[in-house]
């Protein structure tokens, strides 16, 4: 399921003028599809049916055809569900509703990125992981902190892995990177200008890279081997990354048990060897 619903809501700031006056409304009237051909809907949001056909295609659909059938399902699954959405954070809330609010949005952060999710690229990805000599991490600011938990994650099971917190010493590990290594680099936004020159840098020594970013055009997906996307539902208080982050450790925690029943022994073997007797 290709969950559009998801797809416009993350699409929103990367499509041109036209393509946004769609994405809103549809985002305000999902429901209008289930009656509309794309003449009858390109008529009701005053936009041409290119436009339509248009961001269908940037949203990973064949076309309006695809588009309008996976909505369809979509509404259906979310209305058997009975969903609902629950408000941003403002400034009366109760702790209570904070508690409730935030917990909701990790959960549908959790819950979306799964959806956004193609196996067959997690696949490849495992692939690149069991076979790679290094696994190099890159992340700055909050990425970073997810960055140091896949670190901490593949150095327990004897993968060589190597993380550096400042963007200098990152520069330096891509420009060193070669051919039999792996990069792995986490951007909510895919837009970070040091990431993309360290990204740029592994391109050009040929090694391949997986990114780990949101759902929606940027540069850096346009650089990495593999894009692995999730979904963020951010609160307008992101002064940090929060679900955002809760989606990309998600990832990550993928990534790191395939890769381990992948080598299901060998891993068994070094988590009984370096797990540490706290008693």
């Amino acid at each position: 399921m290709k969950n559009p619903m998801i797809r416009l809501r993350e699409m929103h700031d990367f499509v041109g003028n036209s393509e946004r006056i769609a994405v809103e409304y549809l985002l305000k009237n999902p429901g209008t599809v289930l009656d509309c051909n794309i003449r009858e809907l390109a008529a009701k949001i005053y936009v041409s049916p290119a436009t339509i056909v248009r961001l269908c295609k940037r949203l990973g659909f064949d076309g309006y055809r695809e588009f309008r059938q996976s909505l369809i399902y979509e509404l259906a699954l979310y209305q058997s569900n009975d969903r609902i959405s629950k408000n941003d954070i403002e400034r009366d809330d109760s702790v209570e509703s904070i508690v409730e609010k935030i917990t909701y949005k990790n959960i549908i952060s959790l819950e979306e990125t799964k959806n956004l999710i193609d196996i067959e690229k997690v696949r490849k990805c495992v692939e690149l992981l069991c076979s790679c000599e290094n696994i190099l991490i890159f992340g700055m600011g909050a990425s970073f902190c997810v960055a140091k938990d896949a670190y901490l994650k593949f150095l327990r099971v004897n993968k060589p892995c190597f993380v550096v917190e400042d963007w200098h010493s990152q520069y330096l590990q891509a420009q060193n990177s070669r051919p039999g290594d792996l990069g792995i680099f986490v951007s909510y936004s895919g837009e970070t200008g040091e990431m993309i020159k360290c990204l740029k840098q592994i391109k050009g020594n040929n090694t391949p890279s997986i990114l780990i970013t949101r759902f929606a055009s940027s540069t850096m997906a346009s650089l990495a081997t593999h894009v692995l996307y999730t979904s963020s539902n951010e609160s307008l208080f992101r002064s940090g990354a929060i679900s955002s982050r809760i989606a990309q450790l998600n990832i990550i925690d993928i990534l790191y048990t395939a890769y381990v029943t992948a080598n299901y022994d060998q891993c068994v073997s070094r988590l009984n060897i370096t797990h540490i007797d706290k008693s």
